[in-house]
């Protein structure tokens, strides 16, 4: 296969260019996509048959960033790229959710998407290029997928919406969106910005659909020119047969199970009216005319056709409420005695334990990025188990979906923090999943919020999340607040807001359906800020504001800043200086490079010993100011005094007392505390004390 390019102009002076023929020529769809000089490839490759057990699209995507791209290589003693880092776990999601949707119906092969970063120009970033690679990668094999798939990041500078703006331009941008879909609708959307209204998110949303156009009309003529025929021998399709079989058998006890509100009471009766159904389908004895995978199949699109038709004609859910209601919510701050912060937070059948550890910043998350190493001073940490669901399951390291819900929560409560030199703790936010039924990451923003709270953290305001389902039927559309888990497997749209009812940190949106319009999007917005203020109205019931006090048990830390150029002066020769500090005080010490110091101790006295001894080593001795010293050594000619830490200067015996000292060891010892006038500094920086000008001040 020759090599074929194409290339799409996005934004300003941007091309984006799709390459393929060249490397990787036995997958069955292999790009590399670049940008600048930052090159990402993407393989798509897929079993020939499916496997007649599996009811589900088995995807598996893929995103490795290779330091080589940089020029660099790992820090730790490790060099090879290994398991994954959170931002390519998180990338991978990104890549995954537009895609899903779009592979054909009934299409169950195995497939796997494969993305690297081959080179990377520190501006140009990756994550919006690799959702077009493995789309790209797509629609160019014999995978049948159903249209091309685009993506792009979406920046606000000065107002201005720009298309993927380089890391420079991201520095000054209030919008951080990341959004992907088909040349006719949007499928997938994660945004976080700093109080944005709904007017501007649905502004960017356009913004960003109109580039997305222009690159899917690209790889679509790139389809007819290069893109192989679509496999599509070994669809799977849900015979009518079956469907009316299974209609006739349950419709009127799955119809009532449905309107069980206990989610519990409701799974166990749809468990009961499958298994009678399986009986009827598969007697004993007979040569079954269905697989039990195709029935299990169609007893789900049953199911969903009823719950849905529910919704639709009554504006009744599952559980009883109507479309706008809220379930119920319950707050229980201090929830566990010891912790620093926390929050018992129950909205329905989810609840979230939220506990807020605070620390110094040698308790911040490290991390390595191709952008380099960094240190979050704030990060949230989700956890989901399976009891929460009243399952049995694994247990260990966070999945790919725990680590996409905990940044979704934590990056919708960063906007809300307050700034480093106003309260100069690193936080951790766990949230602790003990029931699940629908919008656990929102429950983890209102408990992570409320934990703060509850610890103290001076937040700027409080925020509250909000999960947005959607049913849409030809022209019949249902916006639904407040989702279920139910609604959230059977609807079409997980629309996930958080804020207040003034603005916008953050919202996600995946959708399992083309034709989500523009007016759909704006009334899901404004139901969501109405179920925003509700939810946030029951929050500050019960704790109006954060504590004006800490948790007893909650380290303090005061912070001085001092000059750059003085850090060397602190930390000394191979830290020697900054761990005899410790050593004698017991403090813990951070220091930046701009020169903030944090002193974290639950000891004032040892916060103020350390404090001290800091000041002094920074500060500069100023002629005919008066300081309390200590005596180092004493000589015949007089005693060296230290006024400040490392800085010590003479008190010669003339100027010890204003009469005659006759005996110099009888009159000062070493050890002996002074207060001591600086008469003078020479131009090598020695000191001229005097003890004599204090006394003639004090006879005056």
């Amino acid at each position: 296969m020759e090599r074929k390019i194409k290339t799409v102009e996005i934004g300003e002076n941007k091309t984006l260019t799709f390459e393929t023929g060249k490397v990787a020529k036995q997958a069955n769809g292999a790009v590399i996509v670049r940008l600048g000089d930052t090159m990402v490839f993407s393989s798509a490759c897929a079993t020939k048959e499916a496997s007649n057990e599996v009811d589900f699209l088995p995807l598996r995507v893929d995103y490795q960033e290779k330091f080589s791209s940089a020029g660099k290589t790992l820090g730790g003693f490790i060099k090879r790229e290994g398991r994954p880092s959170e931002k390519e776990i998180l990338t991978c999601r990104l890549i995954d959710r537009p895609l899903r949707p779009m592979f054909e119906d009934g299409y169950y092969n195995d497939v796997q998407v494969l993305s690297y970063v081959w080179s990377y120009d520190g501006e140009h970033q990756p994550d919006p290029l690799a959702i077009c690679a493995a789309a790209a990668s797509l629609v160019i094999s014999d995978i049948p997928l159903i249209k091309p798939v685009a993506g792009v990041r979406v920046g606000m500078i000065d107002g201005k919406f720009v298309i993927n703006p380089t890391a420079t331009e991201m520095e000054a941008s209030e919008l951080d969106l990341i959004l992907a879909g088909t040349e006719d609708a949007i499928l997938m959307i994660e945004g976080y910005c700093d109080f944005l209204t709904e007017e501007q998110v649905v502004d960017s949303i356009e913004f960003g659909h109109q580039a997305i156009q222009k690159i899917c009309h690209a790889l679509k003529e790139w389809q007819g020119e290069v893109g192989k025929p679509k496999y599509r021998d070994s669809l799977r399709q849900t015979s009518q047969e079956l469907l009316d079989i299974i209609e006739k058998q349950t419709a009127a006890p799955l119809q009532e199970a449905i309107k069980i509100a206990d989610k519990q009471e409701r799974d166990e009766k749809v468990g009961v009216i499958k298994e009678e159904l399986m009986k009827v389908l598969f007697p004993e004895g007979e040569e079954p005319r269905f697989s039990p995978v195709d029935a299990k199949m169609a007893f789900k699109k049953t199911q969903a056709k009823y719950m849905r038709n529910m919704v639709l004609d009554t504006g009744k859910r599952a559980d009883g409420r109507t479309v706008t209601d809220i379930r119920a919510i319950d707050v229980e701050p201090s929830f566990l005695p010891r912790s620093h912060g926390s929050c018992l937070f129950t909205r329905g059948e989810t609840q979230a334990v939220a506990v807020c550890t605070l620390g110094g910043e040698s308790m911040g998350q490290r991390f390595e990025t191709l952008d380099g190493d960094g240190l979050r001073r704030f990060y949230l940490q989700y956890s989901f188990p399976p009891f929460s669901v009243g399952e049995v399951g694994r247990t260990g390291p966070a999945g790919r979906r725990e680590v996409g819900h905990g940044k979704l929560a934590e990056r919708a409560l960063t906007s809300v923090l307050p700034s480093q030199e106003e309260f100069p703790y690193t936080i951790r936010l766990e949230s602790n999943i003990t029931e699940s039924n629908g919008s656990s990451s929102m429950a983890s923003v209102c408990g992570g919020c409320l934990a703060m709270m509850d610890a103290g953290v001076p937040i700027k305001r409080p925020v509250a999340g909000i999960a947005m389902g959607l049913i849409l039927e030809d022209d019949r559309v249902a916006v639904l607040s407040d989702i279920l888990g139910l609604e959230d497997a059977l609807g079409d749209m997980d629309f996930k807001i958080t804020g207040d009812s003034e603005g916008i940190t953050a919202f996600q949106m995946d959708i399992k359906v083309e034709g989500i319009t523009v007016a759909i999007m704006k009334a899901a917005l404004k139901q969501a800020k109405a179920g925003l203020t509700h939810i946030l109205s029951k929050m500050l019931e019960v704790m109006p504001k954060a504590r004006k006090e800490m948790s007893i048990y909650a380290p303090r830390i005061e912070t001085l800043q001092v000059k750059p150029s003085k850090i060397g002066a602190i930390i000394g020769p191979g830290g020697k200086q900054i761990r005899a500090i410790t050593e004698e005080t017991g403090v813990q010490i951070d220091i930046n490079d701009s020169g903030l110091i944090s002193i974290a101790s639950s000891d004032p006295e040892s916060m103020d010993r350390a404090k001290q001894i800091i000041e002094g080593l920074v500060g500069d001795v100023e002629i005919g100011k008066t300081y309390d010293g200590k005596v180092t050594s004493v000589v015949p000619f007089g005693a060296f005094i230290e006024i400040l830490p490392g800085k010590e200067g003479l008190c010669h015996i003339s100027e010890l007392s204003d009469t005659r000292v006759e005996d110099i060891n009888a009159y000062i010892k070493q050890g002996d505390a002074v207060s001591v006038k600086v008469l003078d500094i020479n131009e090598r920086g020695q000191l001229k004390l005097s003890r004599k000008a204090l006394m003639k001040k004090v006879e005056s």
